[in-house]
Formats: C-alpha cells, sequence, structure tokens
C-alpha cells in the first residue's frame, strides 16, 4: 500500500475554533489496517460547557444531546487504543489533532501521533485547483457524504477520497505525496498545537496574550499585541515564520502563549474595535498611542497687536455643533507649528506674528521675499490676519454633509456579520445590530469628539465605493 498501513481516521466536532477554550461535542474515527477498516467508532461527548447557537446550527450538535453523553475522560482510553500504531488522518488534521491533545492533556495524559493531513495531501495531488477544503473534494470527487458536519459522515468522506487517490495515483506518486502531506509545520514553541489551525480566514482583529488560558471570573487580561489583517489565519502565521523571528518579531513571538481573536463586518467595525482595544489596553508591542483627549483646535484672535494672534481651544469629548471660528485639528504644538509654517510659506504670512519666531523688527522670511511685510510696515495687520483666516478656513473639521444623524451598515457575506455605525457631527454614537437601534442611538447618544475616530471616518468616507454604505438617520426612523 502506497499510504501508511495503518491510519487512524478522524474527525471532531467541537463548541467552537479554539482547541484551548473550546471542547471536543462528538468523536468518530475509522481504524484501517492494510486497506481494510477493523474498527469503527463514534461518541457524542460532553463539552462541560454551552454549545454556541451558530455552532448548533452548523452541527446539528445541542445542547440537549450531550446532556447524557461521557465526558472525554470516559472515552479517552477507546479512542486512545484506536489510534494506537496508527498515523492521525484528518482533515485540516492539526486542527483535530490539538482538540484531541488538548483533550488528553486537560486529563493528565500525554498524546502524540504521526500526523498526514488530507488537505495538504490534495493540494500536493491536485495542484491544479485552488480549494481543497472538504465540501470543494465531495463536489470535484463526487463523494457521498450522509451526515455534513458530523464526526463519522466526515470521516466516511475522508476514506472515500482516500480509496479513490490509492486507485487513481502509482503508488510511489502517493507515496511522495503522503510523506509531504505529513511534513509537519515549525510551530512556535509556546502555543498549544492547533492554534494555527484555528485561526479563521476572515478579516478581523488578534490578540497575543502571555498567559495559556485566559483569566477566570470574566477578568479582561492586557494582550501583548493587537493587531489586524484582511485574513487572520495568514497574517497571524506570518508572526510565526522563520523569516519574522528577528529583532522585536522574535521577542514577541517568543512570549506568545494564546491567540484570541475578532471577526469584523468590514474595514470601519475593524478601526474601531481596533482603536477601543489599544486605547483600554496600550500592548507593549503596538506604537504607542497619541493622547486624544489633549486634542485642540485653533481659534484667530483678530486684530491682536502682539503675537500670538491666536489661541489653543481644547476639543476632546466637546460637541462640534458649539464650535466657532475654530480651524484645525491637532494631537499637540508640533503638529500645529508644523500647520502654520506651512501656510506662511503658501500665503507669505509672517512667522514672528504667527508666534514662530522671536525677535523684533522684520522677520527672517521678510528678507527672503516669503513675508508680504507685515513685521516691515509693509502691510496691515488686518491684510495679513485676514489672509491667514482664509488659509485655515479650509483647514481642519469640514461641515457636516448630513442633516443629522448618518449610521453606515457594514456586512461581511461569509460570516453574515453585520454591524450598523452611527455618526453625528463626525462623532461616533456606536454600533449596533439593526437600524431601529441606530435609530434610538441617534436620539440618545451624546455628541463627543474624538480626533482619532474623526481620522478614521475620514479615511473610510474618502473611498468613493463606500458611499453606497451610508444612511442619513433620524430619530424616529424604522
Amino acid at each position: 500500500m502506497s499510504l501508511p498501513g495503518r491510519l487512524a481516521i478522524i474527525d471532531v466536532e467541537s463548541t467552537g475554533a479554539h482547541p484551548v477554550r473550546d471542547r471536543i461535542t462528538e468523536i468518530a474515527i475509522l481504524r484501517v489496517e492494510d486497506g481494510e477498516v477493523v474498527a469503527r467508532w463514534e461518541s457524542l461527548v460532553a463539552p462541560g460547557q454551552p454549545i454556541p447557537p451558530l455552532i448548533e446550527q452548523v452541527t446539528g450538535i445541542s445542547d440537549a444531546m450531550v446532556v447524557d453523553a461521557p465526558p472525554f475522560e470516559a472515552v479517552a482510553d477507546r479512542a486512545a487504543a484506536l489510534i494506537d500504531g496508527c498515523v492521525f488522518v484528518a482533515h485540516s488534521a492539526r486542527f483535530d489533532f490539538g482538540f484531541i491533545k488538548n483533550a488528553f492533556t486537560r486529563i493528565g495524559r500525554e498524546f502524540d501521533a504521526p500526523v498526514l493531513c488530507t488537505v495538504k495531501l490534495s493540494r500536493a495531488l491536485f495542484p491544479e485547483h485552488h480549494r481543497h477544503g472538504l465540501d470543494a473534494l465531495i463536489e470535484r470527487h463526487g463523494l457521498v457524504c450522509a451526515a455534513r458536519h458530523r464526526a463519522m459522515g466526515d470521516v466516511e468522506v475522508l476514506w472515500q477520497f482516500l480509496r479513490q487517490v490509492e486507485a487513481a495515483f502509482a503508488p510511489e506518486v502517493l507515496a511522495r505525496a503522503a510523506e509531504r502531506a505529513m511534513k509537519a509545520p515549525a510551530l512556535p514553541s509556546g502555543l498549544p498545537e492547533g492554534t494555527l489551525e484555528a485561526v479563521p480566514d476572515v478579516p478581523g482583529l488578534y490578540l497575543f496574550f502571555a498567559s495559556e488560558e485566559a483569566p477566570a471570573g470574566g477578568r479582561r487580561e492586557p494582550p501583548l499585541f493587537v493587531g489586524r489583517a484582511q485574513s487572520l489565519r495568514a497574517r497571524v502565521r506570518e508572526h510565526f515564520a522563520p523569516h519574522a523571528r528577528k529583532g522585536r518579531d522574535a521577542e514577541l513571538a517568543a512570549r506568545v502563549r494564546r491567540v484570541e481573536w475578532i471577526e469584523t463586518a468590514g474595514e470601519l467595525d475593524t478601526s474601531l474595535q481596533e482603536l477601543a482595544l489599544l486605547r483600554d489596553f496600550r500592548p507593549p508591542h503596538n506604537r504607542p498611542l497619541e493622547r486624544a483627549d489633549a486634542s485642540f483646535a485653533l481659534r484667530l484672535l483678530r486684530n491682536r497687536r502682539r503675537a500670538p494672534i491666536y489661541e489653543s481651544v481644547p476639543i476632546a469629548g466637546t460637541d462640534p455643533a458649539s464650535w466657532d471660528g475654530l480651524s484645525g485639528v491637532f494631537r499637540n504644538r508640533r503638529e500645529a507649528d508644523n500647520l502654520l509654517r506651512e501656510l506662511a510659506m503658501l500665503y507669505r504670512l509672517c512667522p514672528r506674528r504667527l508666534g514662530l519666531e522671536g525677535g523684533s523688527g522684520p522677520c527672517t522670511a521678510h528678507g527672503a521675499r516669503r513675508c508680504a511685510g507685515v513685521c516691515a510696515g509693509r502691510e496691515s495687520i488686518d491684510e495679513h490676519d485676514s489672509r491667514l483666516a482664509a488659509a485655515l478656513a479650509g483647514v481642519g473639521v469640514k461641515p457636516w454633509p448630513w442633516p443629522g444623524a448618518m449610521r453606515i451598515v457594514e456586512h461581511y457575506a461569509v460570516s453574515g456579520r453585520t454591524r450598523q455605525h452611527v455618526f453625528d457631527r463626525w462623532c461616533y454614537l456606536g454600533s449596533v445590530a439593526d437600524a431601529a437601534a441606530a435609530s434610538t442611538l441617534a436620539a440618545s447618544a451624546p455628541r463627543a469628539f474624538d480626533a482619532d475616530i474623526w481620522r478614521i471616518l475620514g479615511r473610510w468616507l474618502a473611498v468613493p465605493a463606500h458611499l453606497g454604505q451610508v444612511a442619513p438617520l433620524t430619530a424616529d426612523a424604522g
């Protein structure tokens, strides 16, 4: 036989995708020796935790079905005996292997076995195809599945696939493909088996933690790092690839013991949740955030004889409806001075009158003909300040283009995840599930300006394709 002589074809169903946090709800094993099935076993397993509604919808396994099922400890001997001496075969094998290995670890037992992944086997034998998920194999090879997403149903499909490829390929070709499919990836030393395989291929946020288990009692643990990605699985794996294990990346990878993730509904949802996490935890391996509560704008003081001719007005947490004569949004004095220098160059303004240069008499820019000469008596203060006011008018927060609050609807078709984000006068009011909740939010939430939120929303609205997701919202909208 070109495949290994002893195979344990395995599938597990679980309460979720995380091999440490979640638990097995069903396990099925076919033991194959020399091409013949010698044992067939399946069992529901009491997970010791509720089965989420979405998981129940996918697998058909409910809390009621497992209420009288044995815990894993009671079936561990049977599972171990069926796998003993065999190659562990599964689809995305490190996922199933991770669940079983962690289940044994929790009851104080060691578990190990050589692993053959049928996803990798399919890729090696059929490189012309891009999809190698179980549904793709069923469709492509005409396999029959009596119960998709039930453990024994999926196991039977894998056994059909193995018999097909053994009949279709020369023994030496199949043997080489099997060898490639059994090659173990270089796993991060501190992560539990199956962690990287459990990360979904969806947009969202990922969090790296230094502890193996989440704190008990619902307490929140500061992460080491928060990242974002269009493909969580691909991006997380990049952190642990050999080429990334240098410098600070290597330091971070060495400290990680747990990976969590948050699936999001879209780009804006990702940005809003990322900002909240970075502010809450200030992870040590992320770039430090500027203080948003220190943001300010400038107000021009007309006809003031001496510099400074403007004042700094704090705007963080205020309602833009109350603003009068304010220009710009700045996180620190350096940002404000840099803008003023740019405007001085463009509009021949006086650095001395702008407070950018000390002394008396003509400024340094006047000698280079970059200042119109208010400092040398060549133009009036009113002429200079009118030009400054015109320059500042186009800087900072633009008028709100909607009559009131608006909502942005984001929907990710693959997961079915939908979020509605509510804004008014550049202020973020919150994110909810539907239009009715959005209307309630618009009617009740206070308007508090946040410079970081303003920048996030501005970047998002600058993409023309995004505007179709915006809908004006009134308090009585349904």
